[in-house]
């Protein structure tokens, strides 16, 4: 848990209240699945927990176990028109519309946090940061309605959505480990009620690349959850990265990503060699 000073506060004792499983294990993510229960004691403990310096710990994913990543491609109208524009980002794969597109998954085992880092898998390739929204779903959702979406989210992070450039199928390209960087850490959805009007910025080693607001998405968090559980049944710790804003750039090893979110936060994410 983070303290308002900019600390942690360890409580993984609260963790021993979770149920213990024999196989087949579950296959979405336990922790997820019970914070509503773990919130209240993770409060209380707290209070009594020491505080540790967020530089003298390395941030992993807040969420473990995802059973699916789900991305949400030119979610915003001007990254829609940059990367029609540009040969560099569509390499003449077809671009539609989300709409028209529907969503993509991810491999979650290139999920990782903010402390990890990102490691460039083929540098010879261009590789591309992409700042996104990270919605968690908190409970089971089939068919849900726009109306009833927010119901179902156990909270957001930020996301980063990094990108090989190339002729392959999406999925392929945005799935090389540390490709997904989930972090700094969850904020629930007590907290930011209206998840349609946050600003969003990133920069690169001081310098900023993109700069937008949720406000701009096409297809808000209502309606992706709607348009994915309509597919397929999530689960929680299911995550939906809801799309970029336009400014994706090129990142190489050296780099420093700051990526920040009104409400959640900004994380700090390096960029390594392979």
């Amino acid at each position: 848990m983070i303290d308002n000073n900019d600390g942690l506060r360890d409580v993984t004792e609260v963790l021993d209240a979770l149920p213990s499983y024999r196989h087949p294990l579950p296959g979405h993510d336990v922790l997820i699945e019970h914070l509503d229960t773990l919130v209240p004691r993770i409060r209380a403990l707290a209070g009594m927990a020491p505080c540790l310096p967020l530089d003298s710990v390395v941030l992993l994913s807040p969420v473990a176990n995802p059973g699916k990543l789900i991305g949400a491609p030119v979610n915003y109208q001007r990254h829609y028109e940059e990367v029609r524009a540009n040969v560099a980002l569509h390499h003449d794969n077809p671009i539609a519309v989300i709409e028209r597109a529907g969503v993509f998954l991810k491999a979650t085992s290139s999920l990782v946090g903010s402390g990890e880092g990102v490691r460039i898998r083929m540098p010879d390739r261009r590789t591309d940061h992409e700042v996104e929204l990270a919605l968690v779903i908190g409970r089971q959702a089939s068919l849900v309605t726009r109306d009833r979406a927010l119901d179902y989210v156990a909270g957001y992070c930020i996301g980063l959505d990094i990108t090989i450039r190339g002729p392959e199928e999406r999925s392929l390209r945005k799935s090389p480990d540390s490709y997904t960087v989930l972090g700094p850490w969850l904020v629930t959805a007590d907290e930011i009620p209206d998840p349609g009007h946050l600003g969003l910025r990133l920069s690169v080693n001081g310098d900023v690349r993109q700069e937008s607001s949720t406000a701009d998405l096409i297809l808000g968090v209502p309606e992706l959850i709607e348009y994915a559980s309509s597919f397929y049944t999530l689960f929680p710790g299911d995550v939906i990265l809801t799309g970029t804003p336009a400014g994706v750039s090129p990142i190489q090893p050296g780099d420093t990503i700051a990526a920040t979110i009104d409400k959640i936060g900004t994380m700090h994410v390096h960029v390594h060699a392979g």
